[in-house]
């Protein structure tokens, strides 16, 4: 696809961003579905639209808090928004020891990104405050944890913004776990992504999604802590867990397993089952086709000029 004014074309594991005049983006978010850093086989009917309409929602839900780079989303898997330079690092915050940190906490370590945890917790119990553990964000292959002094240190990022990231990154959680708490969700971890524009931090990319996010159900979570169960969740870990369940963890070596009918239809029921109980929302399937998409995006994008 080839867009009017478009100056560049970045292809990403699940989207495609087309720069339109070096000043904004039109983010397609594909079928396409990634885990352990790899790009599965088959795409994932109706993913995109769900991941892009539920970050449009949670885009829209914190303009109070910051500005954020979405202008417009003119289909059920694109929006357009505001070209932000980037920075380089991504604000992961993390309520609960759960999924990574609880694989550093199991190991035996008890610091993650220079953040101390402290002894005697258990699986995907409560931090006594949200955690924040940021990544350097890596274009190919893995992100890396690092801490906030090496950020500062660095010069990745300066001591005054990184603050400023700081405080956002924690004021946003604390809104989508507000939000999540009104749907019967625990917000469990997330990250999220900034950009600038002169002066001024911008909000970027998705958010609350559960390709970004994991969620527990509220109903049921201190019995399942009690008596040592895994909690029921909403998130893209139920495809790592079938992933792992198979032999595969993105490894030298090893291979994807096979992905059948079956498999595929219960991944996309799935994000659709996240879809509508983190937004109540019913979920309406919307079909787009390549021809129409190019010509509702170029009318999209006279618009800006």
């Amino acid at each position: 696809m080839q867009l009017p004014n478009q100056t560049a074309f970045y292809k990403g594991k699940v989207r495609d961003v087309y720069t339109i005049a070096d000043k904004y983006l039109v983010m397609v978010v594909s079928d396409r579905i990634s885990a352990f850093d790899v790009v599965l086989p088959r795409p994932i009917p109706y993913k995109g639209q769900v991941l892009n309409q539920i970050a449009a929602q949670f885009l829209d839900a914190t303009r109070d808090i910051l500005p954020n780079w979405m202008m417009s989303v003119p289909l059920p898997n694109t929006t357009i928004g505001y070209k932000c330079e980037t920075y380089p690092v991504e604000m992961v915050v993390r309520g609960n020891l759960t999924g990574h940190a609880w694989r550093t906490y199991k190991s035996g370590k008890r610091e993650l990104c220079g953040i101390s945890m402290p002894d005697g917790m258990k699986e995907n119990d409560f931090f006594e405050s949200p955690i924040l553990t940021p990544t350097t964000k890596a274009h190919e292959g893995h992100d890396e944890d690092i801490s906030r002094e090496e950020i500062i240190s660095s010069g990745l990022v300066s001591k005054e913004e990184y603050e400023q990231l700081e405080k956002y990154t924690l004021a946003l959680f604390k809104r989508g776990r507000e939000m999540a708490k009104e749907r019967g969700l625990i917000l469990v971890d997330t990250k999220y992504e900034f950009g600038k524009i002169g002066d001024t931090i911008y909000l970027i990319d998705e958010i609350h999604t559960p390709d970004s996010s994991r969620y527990f159900y509220m109903d049921g979570y201190e019995e399942r802590q009690k008596n040592g169960e895994p909690q029921k969740q909403l998130s893209k870990e139920f495809v790592r867990e079938w992933l792992m369940e198979n032999g595969f963890q993105g490894q030298e070596g090893q291979q994807v397993p096979e992905m059948t009918d079956e498999v595929v239809a219960r991944i996309s029921e799935r994000y659709i089952e996240l879809y509508e109980v983190v937004t109540g929302k019913t979920f309406v399937k919307q079909e787009v086709n390549e021809q129409a998409t190019e010509q509702i995006l170029a009318e999209e994008i006279a618009k800006l000029n």
